[in-house]
């Protein structure tokens, strides 16, 4: 029977099928991969819809940090090929789809001045998690998220509210910028380093969010007849927010979803900040996945193509996720920090391969 959009089967293939394989740097994914060791006793992988054995693969990240954190090429593919098996998702369509994200660098302040006015909010302490299905009367199943009141839990405000100031005066504001469009595409990546008044650096990082569904605002151009379907990338969403500003509030307002950020380090400048698996990004290896269908630190094989067409045929690990990733074959490459990830991470849209190694039963 043919497998739904929110099924992963997984089909055997062999590493001689991968095109690429013998190419990639595999060191540079295994130290990705080796990563997830590190968090294995707090956060372990999970059982997830993909069907991969999350004991299995705790085994292999044990394996992964048995060994130096700086193995050669040809040492990293070994192990990769001796402790799993690639294994192609089999689902209606027939491939991948890919796209790209990215940590961007903007400048701020502690503190409100003349011209950094925008706040970027920390997570109000009435904020409540919903767990998974859990139903709340007067609530919309799909919410993830809500407000505690006197009278019981209610939806939380949502970004047209939050942009009207809401918050104002609460005490929440973890930064100023200058730009509510650069703050509007910092909350859709979900962290950023703040280059403050004061010459520190600062990193913010994902911490919550109201709950309310996600809308790309890409599509709401396009049903606008703003922008062409094939004319939508986060460079041309953001040219039409700047020279449209008396309709660039309203259109941001159509993504209600907001997203609450916390402070966080830059222990290691080259790489970026802690995603969904706890672990720091690596440019170019880590993939955001649906986290409902893969589990957290399982490797994938990646065939697509950049901006610009070149080729793209790496290793990447899923360490991350997000609200517009769904789907077995939905993949979100994160690029790097600053303007130069954010330019192919704007612009990458592509089909693509879509290949999970998958732990061998009774790895040693």
């Amino acid at each position: 029977m043919a497998a739904t959009a929110n099924e992963a089967h997984l089909s055997p293939i062999s590493f001689d099928d991968l095109d690429g394989w013998r190419d990639d740097d595999i060191a540079a994914a295994f130290a990705a991969f080796r990563r997830g060791a590190a968090v294995l006793d707090r956060h372990p992988p999970k059982q997830r819809a993909s069907g991969i054995d999350p004991s299995a693969l705790a085994e292999c990240l044990r394996q992964a940090a048995a060994l130096t954190a700086t193995p050669s090429a040809g040492v990293a593919r070994a192990f990769f090929e001796a402790a799993f098996g690639p294994a192609e998702v089999t689902v209606t369509t027939d491939e991948g789809f890919f796209t790209g994200y990215y940590e961007p660098e903007v400048a701020g302040s502690l503190t409100p001045t003349p011209r950094f006015t925008v706040p970027l909010y920390r997570t109000p302490d009435d904020l409540v998690e919903i767990g998974p299905g859990e139903r709340l009367p007067g609530l919309d199943p799909a919410l993830r998220f809500a407000r505690r009141t006197a009278a019981g839990l209610e939806e939380h405000p949502d970004r047209a509210a939050i942009m009207m100031g809401c918050l104002a005066g609460r005490g929440l504001e973890v930064v100023y910028l200058e730009d509510p469009i650069e703050a509007f595409f910092i909350q859709v990546q979900g962290a950023a380093r703040v280059r403050l008044t004061d010459g520190r650096e600062m990193r913010i990082t994902y911490a919550a969010k109201t709950g309310h569904p996600y809308t790309p605002i890409g599509r709401t151009l396009i049903d606008m007849g703003a922008l062409a379907k094939g004319d939508v990338t986060m460079q041309t969403i953001r040219a039409w927010l700047h020279a449209n500003p008396g309709e660039a509030g309203a259109v941001m307002a159509r993504n209600r979803s907001y997203v609450f950020f916390r402070e966080a380090p830059v222990n290691d400048v080259a790489l970026g900040p802690i995603a969904a698996a706890k672990v720091p990004l690596t440019p170019a290896r880590s993939l955001a996945v649906d986290r409902l269908i893969h589990s957290f630190h399982t490797p994938i094989w990646v065939e697509t193509t950049l901006p610009g067409g070149r080729p793209f045929r790496r290793l990447t690990i899923a360490q991350d996720t997000g609200s517009a990733i769904v789907g077995p074959k939905r993949g979100d490459i994160f690029f790097g920090s600053g303007e130069e990830a954010g330019a192919i991470a704007g612009a990458m849209r592509a089909a693509g391969r879509f290949v999970v190694l998958k732990p061998r039963v009774g790895a040693s």
